[in-house]
């Protein structure tokens, strides 16, 4: 099964993975949350390997945006999925992944590497 790479294609960090990812030859199919959406149980799947607080990005203007009861309720990992199906911007990016299982959130040379 081939990589897939899941993001927004004008996110900075996204557009740096994806140029990482084609320079050195590696074929993945990227998934646009802006055209084809997330799913809860894509966001279930990520939340059973990786911790809340790795995917769910505080630091994003849409998460500012959000009321104090919306930020308090983003604690609860029902709520937040919830949140985060319905503004996926607020998912840390990218996250790849294969065969189901998310090798990396957000993009680094140096984390990407040794995965290849």
């Amino acid at each position: 099964m081939a990589y897939t790479l899941f993001g927004i294609p004008n996110c900075d960090t996204v557009k740096k993975a994806r140029t990482w990812l084609n320079n050195n030859h590696i074929e993945f199919e990227f998934h646009n949350y802006k055209t084809s959406g997330i799913s809860v149980k894509q966001i279930s799947l990520w939340l059973e390997q990786v911790p809340l607080k790795v995917v769910f990005n505080k630091a994003s203007a849409t998460y500012r945006k959000l009321t104090a009861e919306q930020k308090s309720n983003s604690e609860n990992q029902k709520e937040a999925i919830s949140l985060l199906v319905e503004s996926p911007s607020m998912i840390k990016r990218p996250v790849l992944m294969k065969d189901n299982q998310v090798l990396a959130v957000g993009f680094k040379p140096e984390l990407y590497e040794p995965l290849f």
